[in-house]
C-alpha cells in the first residue's frame, strides 16, 4: 500500500460527473479530500490523497486523465527551519488539521507533515518566518 497526494483540476464538462465515486468502486482506492473549491464558472480543483496498491492508483490516474481531470502530483510541501523557528505555537492555533502542535512535554513545535493539506495559512502566522513552502 502507498498513498499519494495529487492535485486534480476538473472543467466544467466533469464536475457533476461522479468520478471521485468511482476510484472506490472500480479501483479499490481509499481517499481522502483534503481540499477541493469549485469555481464560479464552475471549474473544480481538489487536493486529494489516494492509498492503495501503486498498480491501481497508476490505472486511476490514466482513469482521470482520460475523463478530461488533469492530473498533478502535489509538488509542494510544508516544511518548518527548525534553525529559525522559536517553538512560539503562533502557527498551531492557525493550523486546522492540527498538522502543527506544541509538544506538551517539551513545548517544541512537531510537525506531522501528514496531516497537512497545504492551505499555507500557516505560514503568515508565523512571526519569524520559519514556515515555508516546498517547491
Amino acid at each position: 500500500m502507498i498513498k499519494r497526494k495529487l492535485v486534480l483540476s476538473f472543467p466544467e464538462k466533469t464536475v457533476t460527473k461522479p468520478i471521485i465515486y468511482k476510484l472506490v468502486k472500480e479501483f479499490d482506492l481509499e481517499f481522502n479530500i483534503l481540499r477541493a473549491e469549485i469555481t464560479p464558472d464552475m471549474e473544480g480543483k481538489m487536493l486529494i490523497e489516494l492509498k492503495g496498491d501503486k498498480q491501481r492508483i497508476d490505472n486511476a490516474v490514466i482513469y482521470l486523465s482520460e475523463n478530461n481531470v488533469t492530473v498533478q502530483e502535489a509538488a509542494k510541501d510544508i516544511i518548518v527551519d527548525r534553525d529559525i523557528c522559536i517553538d512560539c505555537g503562533a502557527c498551531t492555533s492557525i493550523c486546522i488539521t492540527r498538522a502543527l502542535t506544541l509538544d506538551k512535554k517539551t513545548f517544541k513545535l512537531d510537525f506531522d507533515k501528514d496531516r497537512c493539506i497545504l492551505c499555507e495559512l500557516c505560514i503568515d502566522s508565523c512571526p519569524v518566518s520559519a514556515i515555508k513552502v516546498n517547491m
